[in-house]
């Protein structure tokens, strides 16, 4: 058997259920399977609070649906990695998947990169994004906690999200373009029973106007009678308007590389197969009538027995077997059992653990993490959860003061005892425990890999930035922002960035009307919504003179 690192049977961009499943049925056929996740796995599904419809599981909730997933697949040998995939090589034999962690190889190659909320045009969208226009109940859904709410879309999600919002408005209004609903009858009927929800169909929205406090007036048009009228909250309060219009794929990666339909998506065929030969794509990024937990499941298990075959095929033509570490080739009930259960309190997940050892190995200086304690149960909270993260690697010590302001947090300070001006205020969990561990790294060096033009701008910037992050820990766009922010602050010393979980400071919500996260505040006067990598991030500071 050849030995090598980084050559796997297959590789699957994206970390969702389509990928996880994938990578269980491979690993399972004991093929080498590496499973590359930018953000955090279980993709969309992770924001949706409640699942009743997924067979053999009763309810949960999308995040431990997923999580399970995922142990199962790594029981079974999958592994596991944190990184952007930047550039995809699909010719050949052997296809080669580029990450700001390295290249890797493989024989075939699953595209799961999913797809973002549409956004859908009507006037005033762009401008109350972040102040009254939303995309993500689980995100923002708190923020609107006794208003009114325009829910926008006709299918499953706007359903679904439209009950998750009776919780925090006073009266839901959904706006269903159609005649009907597309989703379900069953949940249909829910929806139309519930005292707190009105439906109006064959209605549009048209513009919503306001003020600094958020949207006062949204236009409304009635396509059957062809009647426009104007809508207002009672007491003439700011609303919400929530848009659950269907979704973007995230197809740049394979743009002109795989073929697309005229929207985007990836064309499969019935193994979910694509034009490129060793390429397959499943979940939201393919063309479907039914984008659920279930369509994707299947997705990933038909890619994954075509993806067998191609692996088989090539160990014969090349000769070359990927060799499957010794850690994962134990028999599934050894590597099941080998895995602790979470600890009561603990702030780390055991099987996450051999993740942070890769991130440690890596790290060419040792950080210290400074916490500010606040002496409270917060403060306490995070304190415990620094000391538990501090004591698996020598390259991590602790720190204590009182000092500062919206406590407590947590900074990075380098081992000459310069601050890397980068801090996270409150307890980095969610969402956001990965883009911690990737700001830690940054502040360590050598830090993630980014295109030498960016380096180079960052490198040139010559004023103090000062840059607060507000974030919802549950929020799946915020990390981006939050990634991308952190390695300004790492490259250069004019630049701060401090990371806020926003629900911990409600001063910080009041001062900047936040309706939405990511909230982006420019040194304390610019302020933007909605994610941004890198090159977005550079260029809203150029836009706004902040650079």
């Amino acid at each position: 058997m050849s030995t090598n690192d980084n050559l796997f049977d297959a590789i699957i961009v994206g970390g969702g259920p389509a990928g996880l499943t994938a990578a269980l049925y491979l690993a399972r056929a004991r093929y080498r399977v590496l499973v590359l996740e930018k953000d955090r796995f279980g993709g969309q599904i992770t924001i949706t609070h409640e699942v009743v419809n997924y067979p053999g599981i009763e309810n949960t909730s999308g995040e431990a649906l997923t999580e399970t997933m995922r142990r199962q697949a790594v029981n079974f040998g999958a592994e596991v990695k944190l990184a952007e995939v930047t550039d995809l090589k699909l010719d050949g034999d052997i296809k080669e998947v580029v990450t700001n962690r390295g290249t890797m190889r493989a024989f075939a190659v699953l595209i799961c990169t999913g797809a973002n909320p549409r956004h859908i045009g009507f006037t005033g969208e762009a401008e109350f994004r972040g102040h009254g226009v939303a995309y993500c109940a689980t995100c923002d859904g708190e923020f609107f906690t006794g208003k009114e709410l325009l829910v926008i879309g006709g299918g499953y999600a706007s359903a679904e999200e439209a009950m998750f919002l009776t919780r925090y408005a006073t009266k839901v209004t959904i706006l269903v373009r159609k005649d009907s609903f597309s989703c379900a009858r069953s949940i249909a009927d829910e929806v139309m029973a519930h005292p707190k929800i009105n439906v109006l169909f064959n209605h549009e929205l048209k513009s919503v106007e306001g003020n600094d406090m958020g949207i006062t007036s949204a236009s409304i048009f009635n396509n059957k009678t062809g009647e426009t009228f104007e809508y207002k909250a009672a007491d003439n309060d700011t609303f919400g308007v929530f848009v659950f219009a269907g979704y973007v794929p995230n197809t740049a990666l394979v743009k002109d590389k795989v073929a697309l339909n005229e929207q985007g998506y990836i064309i499969t065929d019935h193994n979910q197969g694509t034009s490129v030969k060793g390429v397959f794509a499943g979940g939201d990024v393919c063309i479907k009538t039914l984008r659920q937990v279930v369509t994707a499941t299947a997705d990933g298990a038909l890619a994954a027995a075509a993806m067998e075959k191609v692996a088989a095929q090539m160990h014969d033509k090349t000769g070359l077997v990927p060799e499957v570490p010794n850690a994962t080739r134990k028999a599934p009930q050894e590597n099941r059992a080998s895995i602790a259960p979470e600890a009561a309190g603990s702030f780390i997940s055991p099987d996450f653990i051999p993740q942070l050892n890769a991130v440690f190995e890596r790290m060419t200086s040792k950080v210290t993490l400074r916490v500010h304690t606040s002496g409270d149960d917060k403060g306490n909270e995070l304190l415990n959860a620094m000391k538990e993260l501090a004591a698996l690697s020598d390259k991590l010590s602790l720190d204590t003061t009182s000092e500062g302001e919206h406590l407590p947090f947590v900074e990075f300070v380098r081992e000459d005892g310069s601050s890397t001006g980068m801090a996270f205020h409150g307890v980095p969990g969610g969402h956001e425990f990965s883009s911690f561990v990737l700001g830690m790294y940054n502040a360590a060096g050598p830090g993630q890999q980014i295109e030498d033009s960016e380096l180079q701008a960052v490198k040139a910037i010559d004023k103090d930035v000062k840059m607060q992050v507000l974030i919802s820990l549950s929020c799946t766009m915020c990390p981006d922002l939050v990634v991308a922010a952190q390695r300004m602050a790492s490259l250069n010393d004019k630049v701060t960035t401090h990371v806020y979980d926003v629900g911990l400071y409600p001063d910080m919500r009041n001062e900047y009307k936040v309706m939405s996260v990511p909230c982006l505040v420019v040194n304390g006067q610019q302020i933007s919504f909605g994610k941004k990598q890198l090159p977005e991030l550079l260029d809203y500071l150029k836009s706004v003179s902040a650079i």
